[in-house]
């Protein structure tokens, strides 16, 4: 334990501290199914079953005593305005990461963890493209508690997110069952029993077909339906809820429980999804980039966490979306068309193409058979550029992007040049008019 003026003379705030003692044995099973699942049915049918049995447990066994060695060297301090975390066996490190950079702390228990009363807190920081130094595992009663410490210790924004809202309204409750046929309303899953219908063809009219070219293609089909069953339980009991402070609190997950806040100040663009076969059933879903939070994929390791809005009809989408950026309307928003000749250089986008200068918002629609529309605040835009290339030239056309940190550029493709610079000093007025409006602050990284 550390002395309270130890390390170059700054204070010891929080001494060192180990993670629980199971730990190890959590972090063990994940690196054991993920070593099972290299092992493909190929190599169980080189080792046949029992030779198979013994490298499974080698492994399990290997992996587990590894990770409960690494254990004893794993740890974290707060030392002055640095969290400090501990790890590694052979090669030893120290992250660092300074408190005055950090955005929030999402408390997550997977479903193992949660037998165990355990949880692991992740940190979003800002300027990071992922979640920083997670420490998992801890008991849920001290994850919340230090969460709460550490986001105290930061200040300013990250620690008043950090507190319970009691007074908070529920805005929106995502129905479990548009949630489960929306994720699998997509074309590898409706063609899926197109697949099915080969495996049991060739099981009866090829004698050649043996069991593991058999099992080789299941696990391919049970590979396609697994991730959007991952995505439902992601996404089951989706609640969009704001609190008096007017930030986000979004809760959700079946296995895996999640809740974060979202300060809506921090919202650096909004996107608007209509997959093809959504359109059917009039569903749209709405993603959002948030500074210092890692954007979604799969952690992207956080099993897309960047969701607004999973799934939503249209008049769902305009009683949510102005709590979350005001002036954003995906039914009605001040966009215009490209002319006619974009038609040479996007055949198949020209009729989706669309741009504008909403009140609040710059905006663009793209795509064709998925259309997005991507909103950018103008206290958001870092930059506006201009790219023109050959064909464009030839056409009298050109490209406005507004680029945002941390986010991809909006971008208004294949105006008429003369629009497109006259969109570019007002995008660039209008961006430090909100900047300045809202003081001098809001300029820099959230």
């Amino acid at each position: 334990m550390s002395s309270p003026l130890e390390q170059n003379g700054r204070e010891t705030v929080i001494p060192m501290r180990r993670l629980h003692p199971l730990s190890p044995v959590l972090r063990g099973l994940r690196l054991f199914a993920l070593a099972v699942a290299a092992l493909s049915w190929r190599t169980l049918q080189d080792l046949h079953l029992i030779r198979w049995l013994i490298l499974v447990a080698v492994l399990f066994v290997g992996l587990l005593a590894y990770a409960a060695v690494a254990w004893r060297f794993t740890g974290f301090e707060v030392i002055g305005r640095e969290l400090r975390v501990h790890d590694g066996l052979l090669s030893r490190r120290v992250r660092t990461v300074p408190l005055e950079r950090l955005q929030a702390i999402e408390v997550v228990q997977p479903a193992l963890a949660r037998v165990f009363g355990l949880a692991e807190l992740k940190l979003d920081v800002a300027g990071s493209q992922k979640s920083e130094a997670p420490l998992s595992f801890l008991p849920l009663p001290e994850a919340v508690t230090l969460r709460e410490r550490l986001l105290g210790l930061a200040g300013g924004v990250a620690a008043t997110a950090s507190k319970v809202d009691e007074t908070e309204v529920l805005l929106h409750r995502v129905d479990n069952g548009d949630v489960a046929v929306s994720q699998f309303l997509t074309p590898p899953v409706m063609l899926t029993p197109l697949a099915v219908l080969y495996i049991v063809g060739q099981v009866v009219l090829n004698e050649d077909f043996g069991l593991f070219a058999i099992l080789s293609m299941i696990t391919a089909v049970a590979a396609t339906i697994g991730r959007p069953i991952m995505r439902t339980l992601n996404y089951w009991h989706f609640r969009i809820a704001r609190g008096e402070d007017g930030r986000l609190r979004l809760r959700h997950g079946l296995v895996t429980k999640r809740s974060q806040v979202i300060p809506t100040h921090r919202i650096q663009s909004l996107t608007v999804t209509w997959p093809l076969l959504w359109r059917v059933k009039g569903w749209m879903r709405v993603t959002l980039a948030v500074a210092g939070q890692s954007s979604s994929g799969e952690d992207r390791g956080r099993t897309e966490t960047d969701r607004l809005l999973p799934v939503a009809d249209l008049a769902t989408a305009r009683a949510v979306l102005p709590y979350v950026v005001p002036g954003v309307d995906p039914g009605a928003m001040p966009l215009t068309r490209v002319p006619a000749g974009a038609g040479w250089i996007a055949p198949f986008r020209a009729r989706i193409l669309a741009a504008g200068l909403a009140e609040t918002v710059f905006a663009a629609v793209d795509g064709f058979a998925t259309r997005t529309l991507t909103v950018v605040p103008y206290g958001r835009i870092q930059s506006v550029r201009i790219t023109q290339g050959p064909w464009q030239r030839a056409l009298g056309l050109a490209s406005v992007h507004a680029d945002v940190a941390n986010s991809s550029p909006v971008t208004a493709a294949h105006r008429p040049v003369g629009e497109a610079y006259a969109w570019v000093d007002e995008l660039a007025r209008r961006a430090l008019a909100a900047r300045t409006q809202s003081g001098p602050g809001s300029t820099r990284q959230e």
